[in-house]
């Protein structure tokens, strides 16, 4: 027997293992010491809009344990057959490594290429760029093994449930060591801390099954003979040749895009989005959002938000939006190249910094690029142009502008800022002579209506820090809709966030599956 219950639960019943288990058996009227019963979690989500928060439970409950391989399945990745097909993966972020789990299935051998290194040594590198203000241009926050969501807040949510099984997904992370609660919460997330080791789990699977993975190993060229992609060659001059080539490249890899406009493959220009980084304290966020004095208790876990607003500058209105906000978590230096600044945001599975980031950015769409001359590469250009200047800006170093909020807001430099979680440290200055008027300007009408949004938000206990440029890739690599197929490359295929097809670990990872499963359809013609 089955029970499906749909409960409204006070925090510290539902954040509690042992106090749930209890109050889910009570409502199916099971004993707790029922040994045999089993709990199916569905869904876990806090209701906050009340002056009282609550928490929405959904599970199901068996009396007897059922058939564990339809809730959580098993996957399964067949070792690679002597005369398997081989298909080029270039990048071992989510999209390339679930592209090439996906492969395993579907009996191709997947060969990855990765720029940087394994996720443990890459740790040295990230290291440097905050004690040393040294970048790596191969291994840094963005490159290596598994690209910029590996040291990241690990956010599990997309709204991409169109683009494939979401649910797949996630219990394939669960299969190499995710917690199974990501299967469960409505905004699940793994955490920096945790990432690294599921990684590397994902990477002995593909070994194991006989994929190939190959860490530093850049590519810088690729072999087309007859509009049909042949081969990757790589900076040692290697050359890695399949059936088609996966290109799952991260929004960063500026030199891929810079190859395929040299070689007169077909990339364009699309809409993206720069800002900066907010800063607050958690306790704040959590005031606002729990309506609470800062102590949100023992079982809430620390507050975000999401924040949305349309901005007139110059009659012109575009959108200021909240991106990637990492409550409890720290903002760590992105750039991928020496002379140049850039800030994302990161939280530790707990979320128990003192601080909550968040992107705010600007919309920016292909009028508002006035770099013509750069046709396809007006975005990225528009992104180094900002990066630089940021960089010049605060020093020359990995140190980032800031400015405090409520200062900026009022166009007032500040005379000093707030202890931060950005470890190269921060520099004070006017953010509006480092953005161009078309963000600096719509960034400040965007604060003063979240101001009015979130009582207390806009506040000088908070600070802005740039630039937060890399939010997506400003270039698109076009595919056909159906086949995912270049339109006029054959056998390539562009793949999620640096073909500007997905925005997440998940989505990504999502897309790396179909883009493995189109190249499956392809090889079996």
């Amino acid at each position: 027997m089955k029970k499906e219950l749909d409960l409204v639960l006070a925090p510290q019943v539902a954040f509690d293992p042992a106090l749930l288990e209890q109050e889910l058996l009570q409502q199916a009227a099971l004993p707790a010491t029922h040994a045999s019963a089993y709990i199916h979690k569905i869904k876990r989500s806090i209701d906050a809009r009340g002056r009282k928060v609550q928490v929405k439970v959904r599970a199901d409950v068996y009396d007897q344990t059922p058939d564990l391989s339809s809730i959580l399945p098993t996957y399964v990745y067949p070792e690679v057959k002597p005369n398997a097909k081989r298909v080029v993966i270039v990048g071992a972020g989510s999209a390339g490594l679930f592209a090439a789990l996906r492969c395993l299935e579907l009996g191709l051998k997947p060969v990855i290429l990765e720029r940087g290194k394994d996720v443990r040594t890459r740790r040295r590198d990230l290291a440097a760029i905050n004690k040393e203000h040294l970048v790596n241009p191969d291994s840094n926050y963005c490159f290596g093994e598994g690209g910029a969501g590996t040291y990241s807040d690990g956010k599990l949510y997309t709204r991409s449930k169109k683009r494939g099984d979401v649910q797949r997904v996630l219990q394939i992370l669960v299969q190499h060591g995710a917690t199974p609660d990501i299967l469960f919460d409505a905004h699940p997330h793994i955490g920096t801390n945790k990432l690294p080791v599921l990684i590397a789990q994902i990477r002995e699977t593909i070994l194991q099954a006989g994929g190939e993975i190959h860490f530093n190993t850049r590519v810088t060229d690729f072999l087309v003979e007859n509009q049909q992609m042949k081969a990757a060659v790589t900076a040692s001059g290697a050359v890695f040749d399949g059936e088609a080539v996966i290109l799952a490249t991260g929004h960063s890899a500026r030199d891929i895009y810079e190859l395929l406009h040299k070689k007169g493959i077909l990339i364009e220009a699309k809409p993206f989005a720069m800002g900066v980084r907010v800063e607050h304290q958690q306790s704040l966020i959590d005031g606002i959002q729990y309506h609470c004095d800062g102590d949100r208790g023992n079982y809430l876990p620390a507050a975000s938000y999401a924040l949305v607003q349309q901005v007139a500058w110059r009659g012109q209105e575009r959108g200021v939006f909240s991106f990637c906000m990492c409550p409890g978590g720290f903002i760590v230096p992105s750039a991928t190249a020496p002379g140049e600044v850039v800030v994302n945001g990161m939280s530790p599975s707990r979320r128990d910094s003192k601080f909550a980031n968040s992107g705010i950015v600007v919309a920016i769409n292909l009028e508002d690029m006035d770099l013509k001359q750069h046709g396809a590469l007006a975005g990225l250009r528009l992104q180094q142009a900002l990066e630089q200047k940021a960089c010049a800006a605060a020093g020359g170093t990995q140190m980032a502008p800031a400015q405090r909020l409520h200062d900026f807001v009022k166009g007032k430099v500040s005379a000093s800022l707030l202890e931060t979680s950005y470890q190269p440290g921060l520099a004070s200055v006017d953010m509006l002579e480092v953005l161009p008027p078309m963000i600096g300007q719509r960034l400040r009408g965007g604060f003063q209506e979240f101001g009015n949004k979130m009582r207390g938000y806009l506040t000088n206990e908070a600070q802005i820090v740039g630039v937060e440029s890399r939010t997506s890739s400003p270039v698109r690599i076009p595919r056909d809709k159906e086949t995912l197929r270049h339109p006029q490359i054959q056998n390539l295929f562009p793949c999620a966030e640096g073909a500007g097809y997905a925005g997440g670990i998940v989505s990504a990872a999502m897309d790396g599956e179909r883009c493995a499963e189109q190249v499956a359809l392809l090889v079996q013609r």
